[in-house]
């Protein structure tokens, strides 16, 4: 074979290898988190409250394209939650009729979600799901660090969430309204849930918040849906608020 023949066929050669070569993975990047906002004493990190504070913005912020950190990898164990993690407190008891269990044993939590929701990134939460057509019956989960033990360390529960409620939740112009607190003490942790309400001039929103610490982090998980929809869904989305458990980790 003539060197220019030779030349030729490698030339050739190393175009079908590239040719039929897969694609370079992708890298997943998180986004940058960066301010800080104090509440209650705790360093509030890369959590950015204007995304429950201005209900008209709620679509355009849940349409934040992408995952969140990590996500990619704890939803190719969703589907293996049951077998993976088989003595999770959430899934050693009977799971109620359509909903499902999430579990995420990195960040220590888990709750149960109704089964026809879908996940979605929402800014600044670990985790996220809601209705198929309605965006904003959901519920999202996100979390903080916190040198402190138990809610309790935060003061007065009825003052904890007032403050919430009325100072962080809330826009300037809404009006807050808790209408119900239950406590709760599982497995030594202690839970509070409530209830409240946001009416602005033209809007108004319901929801269930639970808080709970453990881990070194302060956990909130947040669960609603406008007001038109609040009185036929009140009952499927407390099941939920009431599922979240904090996972030793």
């Amino acid at each position: 074979m003539s060197t220019a023949n030779a030349a030729l066929s490698l030339s050739q050669t190393w175009q079908f290898h590239r040719s039929h070569s897969p694609s370079p993975l992708k890298r997943w990047r998180s986004k940058a988190e960066s301010a800080t906002v104090s509440c209650h004493g705790i360093t509030k990190c890369s959590r950015n409250i204007s995304d429950d504070k201005i209900a008209q913005n709620y679509s355009a912020e849940c349409a934040v394209s992408g995952m969140n950190k990590r996500r990619a990898l704890v939803l190719g164990i969703g589907a293996l939650t049951v077998n993976l993690f088989p003595t999770s407190p959430l899934l050693a008891e009977e799971k109620p009729a359509n909903y499902e269990a999430f579990v995420d044993k990195i960040d220590g939590y888990s709750y149960y979600y109704p089964s026809d929701w879908r996940e979605f990134d929402f800014r600044g939460h670990d985790s996220a799901f809601k209705d198929r057509f309605m965006q904003l019956q959901n519920v999202r989960l996100s979390f903080i660090p916190t040198d402190k033990t138990d809610i309790h360390d935060l003061g007065p529960m009825e003052e904890v969430v007032t403050n919430l409620v009325s100072n962080v939740y809330s826009a300037p112009n809404q009006v807050a309204n808790v209408m119900d607190m239950q406590e709760r003490n599982i497995d030594g942790r202690n839970y509070c849930t409530f209830e409240y309400t946001l009416t602005s001039p033209n809007f108004a929103r319901s929801a269930f918040a639970t808080i709970a610490i453990g881990n070194g982090r302060y956990y909130t998980l947040i669960v609603g849906a406008n007001e038109r929809r609040w009185r036929r869904y009140r009952n499927q989305l407390k099941v939920v608020a009431d599922s979240f458990k904090v996972l030793d980790i």
